[in-house]
């Protein structure tokens, strides 16, 4: 059974750039951009713009692809460093991140995260939920 659609890397040994879209779509304006990087058994998040309802449909698709075609996947880092603003919209989209995690026993970490990020999730009680670290510069 064929679960990774065409054209997405499977089984590959070195660091690669997953794509946000499939090759036919192209972004809706409002969504921020999301790469990401495997090492190893972590997979490195980027996301750059605002972190809103917009951001579901890129990052919901990246970790899905990444935890369908990169097993065994233990640890996904968000990198967050270059977000600009949050709102509920963005705050469910990581707690839907989280659950996705979850039942694989994938760890879920918020890496630099600005208080554009800490501050909206320490108001709504959910800082404690993510683990989040900083990177050494």
């Amino acid at each position: 059974m064929n679960l990774v659609p065409p054209g997405y890397p499977r089984g590959v040994d070195e660091p690669t750039t997953a794509p946000t879209h499939r090759p036919d779509e192209q972004p809706a304006p409002d969504e921020p951009q999301v790469t990401s990087v495997l090492e190893d058994d972590t997979a490195v998040v980027t996301v750059v713009g605002e972190l809103t309802e917009a951001a579901r449909r890129p990052l919901v698709r990246t970790l899905t692809d990444l935890l369908l075609s990169h097993a065994p996947l233990q640890r996904v880092e968000l990198h967050l460093r270059e977000v600009t603003f949050m709102n509920s919209g963005g705050m469910a989209v990581l707690v839907q991140l989280q659950k996705l995690g979850q039942p694989r026993g994938v760890e879920i970490v918020l890496v630099d995260a600005p208080e554009a990020v800490t501050r909206p999730l320490q108001l709504a009680g959910l800082w404690h939920r993510f683990p989040m670290v900083e990177e050494d510069r």
